[in-house]
């Protein structure tokens, strides 16, 4: 075997368990439960380009392919000849990073010497941001909270203590926010170390050798794959909740020579509430379906993602444009990659699943004192992260309350119970929420959840396929669509911020997968397990 080759797996495999330690730091060190428990981050090295080398696994597509892109804003205003060693950068801007203000990016370049040899970055979902808090009810960016633009959160080792000093006097939950942000830099100090480290170790002076490597071998691997698809065009479309009005979602995907392309001509206008989506994160999540149908173990890095493009008309919902509202750009932004797989199913029909929950449903509320003239007690943030379940696959069922395309992990009762006053009550399989098929959707979960005595909740609903269920393919049911009501039948809007009374318990009812195929080709003992648990209704 070529010893040149060896010797370039081996550091390649050194990247990985270097980013992989940065993940770990920032999981360990992070204040809120998003991070620690959820996985909600993003880690990754990069070359002096600002192209991506090698990234965590530990992360969400939204997070890992937008903050793909903003290194580069990075370098372009701050500029290369003003980096020096010591510095950490830092921004929230949502169309400079991962689409809304909630969350934080942080970069920090690497110098050998005098030498920039790379940059390590990370992003992280902070708690709260300030203005109306985490939710889609503002009609403009301005009032979604504290942006910071591209600027240093540290120069030359000397923490910007102005800086620190706005965000804490602009947010609600300041130690934990601050605390996360101090997070994001350490996990990228790891990181720094570690490269140089590395460096010394096996006598470079540059990375720029290994990544060419690196991306030489996944270009030739990303087209490979891409050979299999039939070059063409193909259309589908996706109608969803939306907010005050239902959002019609379209795609036109071309596969060529050069890669494959997304236009989202069709799509409906921008909402005047905060579900819109900057491209960045419309292209972040159609990038990682394609990836996943095409080559699921292709490593994710600038010659991975680079054949992947999109575009939209100015003033389509996913392609917000500043100051339109983006806080919850999610909700949107997840169901890109079921609508973008819809349209390769025409390609490829034996791969692509049946569409699932899409959305995460996030529970985020402020606990407030239900006697406040005589109840001194602060408010305390509360966020939750839940999914409902997959669609299902070819030759497998959907994923029970398992988050497709985001990839967090959901948070445990008893975790979310222990950073605020919160009873979670239920949370469990929701019965009968499958799509039925030859291969069976996931099912959604219930949840129950009431504020502590003494406390009420102020809660900003974000949650979709409660009109639009998920559609089963090729003959496959439907999944069952979303509930949210009180637990005395009092019916809640599914966005928006509402209050639930301290005498009263939330229920959330999370949307299931559509099936794959027809219910009649379905193995008989796995149809009648299914009878007998209830998974089809």
């Amino acid at each position: 075997m070529n010893q040149d080759l060896v010797h370039n797996q081996i550091m390649w495999n050194r990247l990985i368990a270097i980013v992989e330690e940065q993940a770990l730091t920032l999981i360990r060190t992070s204040f809120s439960t998003s991070v620690r428990e959820a996985g909600d981050l993003s880690a990754g090295v990069f070359d002096a380009q600002g192209r991506l080398v090698a990234q965590a696994v530990t992360g969400t597509p939204g997070h890992v392919n937008t903050m793909a892109a903003s290194v580069g804003f990075f370098l372009d205003e701050i500029g290369v000849d003003q980096m020096v060693d010591g510095d950490v950068y830092i921004t929230n801007d949502p169309w400079k990073g991962t689409g809304h203000l909630h969350d934080i990016t942080v970069t920090t370049p690497v110098f050998q010497g005098e030498v920039l040899v790379g940059l390590f970055a990370s992003t992280s979902h902070v708690v709260d941001v300030g203005g109306r808090g985490y939710g889609p009810d503002a009609t403009e960016l301005y009032e979604e909270g504290l942006r910071i633009p591209i600027m240093r959160w540290a120069r030359k080792g000397e923490l910007n203590e102005e800086l620190v000093n706005i965000v804490r006097h602009n947010v609600r939950e300041s130690d934990q926010v601050v605390g996360d942000i101090h997070g994001l830099a350490a996990s990228n100090e790891t990181g720094r170390r570690r490269l140089l480290e590395m460096m010394d170790e096996f006598n470079l002076n540059s990375i720029a050798p290994l990544a060419s490597f690196i991306f030489e071998r996944t270009h030739d691997a990303v087209f490979a794959a891409l050979a299999d698809v039939p070059k063409g065009t193909y259309k589908n479309s996706m109608d969803v909740d939306g907010y005050d009005q239902p959002v019609h979602l379209a795609v036109t995907l071309t596969v060529s020579d050069d890669g494959m392309h997304a236009d989202f001509t069709g799509t409906s206008g921008t909402s005047r509430f905060g579900i819109n989506v900057p491209i960045i994160y419309a292209q972040a999540y159609f990038t990682y379906g394609m990836i996943v149908a095409l080559a699921p173990e292709l490593p994710n890095n600038y010659a991975s993602l680079a054949p992947f493009t999109v575009s939209a008309p100015e003033g389509a919902i996913l392609n917000a444009k500043e100051p339109d509202p983006v806080a919850v750009r999610h909700v949107m932004g997840h169901f890109v990659t079921d609508l973008c797989l819809g349209a390769l199913a025409q390609a490829l029909p034996d791969r692509i699943p049946a569409e699932g929950a899409g959305a995460l449903w996030n529970f985020q509320a402020s606990a407030r004192a239900a006697d406040p003239v005589n109840d001194p007690r602060p408010p305390v943030e509360l966020l939750m992260f839940n999914s409902g379940g997959t669609g299902a696959r070819p030759t497998l069922d959907g994923l029970t309350a398992t988050a497709f395309p985001s990839g967090v992990m959901t948070m445990s009762a008893e975790a979310t119970e222990q950073v605020g006053p919160i009873i979670v009550w239920r949370k469990e399989i929701r019965e009968g929420s499958a799509g039925d098929g030859r291969q069976r959707g996931g099912l959604g979960q219930t949840i129950e959840i009431s504020a502590t005595e003494g406390y009420q909740f102020v809660f900003s609903a974000m949650f979709d396929r409660i009109e639009n269920a998920a559609r089963g393919r090729h003959g496959g049911g439907d999944g069952a669509p979303g509930k949210v009501y009180l637990d005395d039948g009092t019916s809640f809007r599914s966005k928006g911020k509402q209050l639930i009374p301290p005498e009263r318990r939330l229920i959330l009812e999370l949307p299931g997968g559509g099936g794959f195929g027809p219910p009649s080709e379905r193995d008989p003992e796995a149809a009648a397990n299914d009878r007998k648990q209830g998974y089809i209704a």
